[in-house]
């Protein structure tokens, strides 16, 4: 089974509930999770799938705890080419830049070569639907290419 580093970026708990779920669901399904609401790059780059679930913070921003692992993405530009990654963001559509964290961090990423094993996912937390539903979902359908 697979290793994967559950990066969690998060303000007020939405992004982090999304996260919890998820995880639960890949340890039953065998595979080995490392969860982390502080992600450091160097200890990240061991794990060859990172999942990001985040929340959108202010104008379009990452959260406060992602902030460092951004500027270290942009400072140390380090090859993610073994890397494969799993992006789901969750916002309020009613706003213009709705999941406007995940618009950073998708194109930084793929241009330091992480492979997308699946595209992204937008949660919106006006929909009638659960976003931990939501999200399973979305999991369940790509979860066997681990």
């Amino acid at each position: 089974m697979a290793h994967i580093a559950l990066i969690i970026g998060t303000t007020m708990g939405g992004a982090e509930a999304v996260a919890d779920e998820l995880q639960a669901q890949l340890e039953q399904a065998g595979h080995q999770v490392t969860a982390t609401q502080e992600p450091e790059l160097k200890e990240l780059q061991a794990i060859p799938s990172w999942l990001v679930v985040t929340s959108t913070h202010g104008a379009g921003e990452l959260p406060d705890n992602l902030h460092a692992f951004h500027e270290a993405l942009m400072t140390q530009q380090p090859d993610l080419s073994p890397i494969r990654i799993a992006l789901c963001g969750i916002g309020d559509s009613s706003y213009d830049t709705f999941c406007g964290a995940l618009d950073l961090l998708d194109p930084l990423l793929r241009s330091l070569g992480a492979i997308p094993l699946v595209d992204e996912i937008k949660i919106d937390v006006q929909s009638p639907e659960i976003p931990e539903d939501q999200a399973l979902s979305w999991l369940s359908h790509w979860q066997e290419q681990l």
